[in-house]
């Protein structure tokens, strides 16, 4: 029998909103690679996220490790629309005192 060595794609996917899953999961590149980096093995990770497959996280894992350069940019500019979008959150809802509002809320009979 001869073993035949081909290349395989990653099994990564761009959704709509331009973010990268785990093709046929909701799972994130982000969460794979902040898995990876605070330890986790791929056995791990398939207990953690049971609709991922074992090869697949290795795929994703090596991808990871052969572009690492391109991986951080992604992930940096994901951090930073998330600040955006926490940021606009955040004024168009303080948090500050938000428990005293949905108390004052609760006693005077409001939804």
């Amino acid at each position: 029998m001869t073993l035949v060595i081909e290349a395989e794609p990653v099994p990564l996917a761009a959704d709509a909103d331009g973010v990268y899953r785990v093709a046929g999961t909701r799972v994130t590149l982000d969460t794979l690679v902040a898995a990876y980096q605070e330890g986790g093995t791929p056995e791990e990770m398939v207990d953690q996220y049971p609709s991922l497959k074992l090869d697949h996280i290795y795929a994703v894992i090596g991808y990871y490790l052969r572009h690492r350069e391109q991986v951080a940019s992604y992930l940096a500019r994901r951090a930073a629309m998330a600040a955006e979008v926490r940021s606009a959150s955040e004024k168009a809802w303080p948090p500050h005192g938000i428990r005293d509002r949905l108390m004052a809320r609760r006693i005077s009979g409001g939804q």
